[in-house]
């Protein structure tokens, strides 16, 4: 079996159809759909099967797919092997990262590069359940998720990195700033500025309402922390805001949250064969030692807006 048609039945598992496979593997849905279908001759059953207008695996398909991820684990384990003759790995490691982490994690991680390894930077802040897709196209992703949240699954790579606790940004004039801290129950009624639905931070702001006993009324949805806090400085409401990452000045305090656990989990998702990648596994180590540091700064880091 081509291993190229492998890695393409793969993506169309992981990017949930042909068309998005395609994009990431920078071919064209034809050819996508050609590869499939000379996979699917060769083994002589099908791999997919039409839902509506799109396309999925079938049994047979998913169980191809999970065993090419081996064979691609099995080919980069061997280049690895003989990478491991030369004098030093050489190559390009793409890096995303979702906002707030990109800022404090990306330029310190670009002036750690190894010598002979370029590090390709983006950013990425997309809904938590599309961050393991990012993978097909970037060899490390810096995603986060809620505390108590479920694993990433058993198709990638996870490396946890640091947990950052999420607290409650008020007005500098607001009832409750002059408090070491405060309890769900404390913010029924409140005003919230709130992330888009499927973004972490709105998980936790779920739990916190539970908490509360009551529903959170949210009437501005602002991804970007920066913005949040600039209208919590204002008066228009109140928010949950990274507590190293917040962007916050002196006309906001923030308040952390007792009797529910308010978090996120910074970790760094790999596609399983990358990870075996020496330049892949260098990089990520670097990553790793900036992350400890910036975990046992705590507190006293001041981190960028996000």
């Amino acid at each position: 079996m081509d291993p190229r048609a492998l890695e393409t039945l793969r993506a169309v598992r992981t990017q949930g159809g042909v068309t998005a496979a395609a994009d990431v593997l920078h071919l064209t849905p034809s050819a996508v759909s050609q590869q499939v279908a000379v996979l699917q001759r060769e083994v002589g059953v099908a791999l997919t099967e039409r839902v509506g207008r799109g396309l999925r695996l079938t049994p047979a398909g998913e169980a191809l797919a999970d065993a090419a991820l081996d064979v691609a684990v099995a080919l980069e384990r061997a280049q690895a092997a003989c990478d491991g003759f030369l004098a030093a790995p050489r190559g390009t490691v793409r890096v995303s990262a979702f906002a707030s982490a990109a800022q404090v994690l990306l330029p310190g991680l670009l002036g750690r590069a190894p010598d002979g390894i370029d590090i390709e930077c983006a950013d990425e802040d997309v809904a938590q359940a599309d961050f393991v897709g990012l993978t097909d196209r970037i060899d490390i992703v810096v995603a986060h998720r809620p505390d108590g949240a479920g694993s990433w699954g058993d198709r990638v790579r996870v490396v946890p990195l640091l947990r950052e606790p999420l607290d409650v940004a008020v007005p500098a004039g607001h009832r409750l700033a002059g408090q070491t801290s405060v309890h769900p129950a404390d913010l029924a009624g409140e005003a919230w500025i709130s992330v888009r639905e499927g973004f972490p931070v709105s998980t936790v702001l779920a739990a916190v309402a539970a908490a509360s006993g009551s529903e959170p009324r949210i009437v501005h949805r602002i991804n970007d922390f920066h913005v949040a806090a600039s209208l919590v400085a204002a008066g228009h409401g109140v928010s949950l805001l990274p507590r190293h990452s917040h962007g916050s000045g002196d006309d906001v305090r923030l308040l952390p949250l007792t009797g529910v656990r308010a978090g996120r989990r910074i970790d760094a998702l790999l596609r399983p064969d990358r990870a075996e990648r020496l330049v892949v596994r260098s990089v990520l180590g670097e990553l790793r030692a900036l992350a400890a540091e910036i975990d046992r700064q705590g507190s006293r880091t001041s981190f960028p807006p996000g």
